[in-house]
């Protein structure tokens, strides 16, 4: 609907997306993507990158996509090669990165609490705060991961939970994560949280 339009009529959003049409519409060989969808709103961001998943599935050649935004990494591409500090720390498919992250900067980006300590049985403790109880037996150096949903928030100290693991926090901020609030814990052990509206509005 904008092909009639002059440039300086555009919105950011707007030519963003013309130049995304332009740049397929060759049928390159090879496509480059440096932050493709960051000058949209939310809605329209949601919009494009679905359209652009289906074209890059039909794309026959090869696309190297460069991205801050690790949804875009996670539903756009094949392969990701994540760089911290100029040099590649993990490489492989969305899955196995968001199954085995390999640092914190990676577990903070697919959403998962990741801690590293020593193993011994049950019982994890960490290089920085408590120790964690596991269900695995494990021995020697271990991480243990989690995502938010798994953590559950009481304003009181639950009894007869069935929780094996119990930590003392306090909720430091809270942000609208899709359809959930996600909470930044701070305490014994610092986390994130994923609540219902609902259940943050109880609490």
């Amino acid at each position: 609907e904008h092909a009639g339009a002059k440039p300086r009529r555009l919105s950011g959003g707007q030519a963003q997306r013309v130049a995304l049409a332009r740049a397929l519409a060759t049928r390159p060989r090879l496509l480059l993507l440096d932050e493709p969808l960051a000058a949209l709103d939310a809605r329209t961001r949601l919009e494009v990158r679905a359209q652009l998943r289906r074209h890059l599935a039909e794309f026959e050649a090869v696309a190297v996509l460069v991205t801050h935004d690790p949804l875009d990494a996670m539903v756009l591409a094949d392969r990701l090669v994540v760089v911290e500090h100029g040099r590649i720390v993990q490489e492989g498919s969305p899955a196995d990165i968001a199954r085995r992250p390999r640092t914190d900067y990676i577990a903070q980006l697919v959403g998962l609490n990741l801690y590293r300590g020593e193993a011994a049985g049950h019982t994890v403790r960490l290089d920085a705060g408590p120790s964690i109880t596991t269900t695995e037996e494990l021995s020697g150096p271990a991480f243990v991961a989690f995502s938010p949903s798994a953590v559950t928030l009481f304003r009181d100290r639950p009894t007869g939970a069935s929780a094996r693991n119990l930590w003392r926090c306090e909720v430091a901020g809270l942000e609208t994560h899709g359809d959930q609030i996600r909470a930044d814990l701070t305490g014994e052990l610092p986390l994130a949280a994923d609540l219902t509206t609902v259940a943050a509005a109880d609490l």
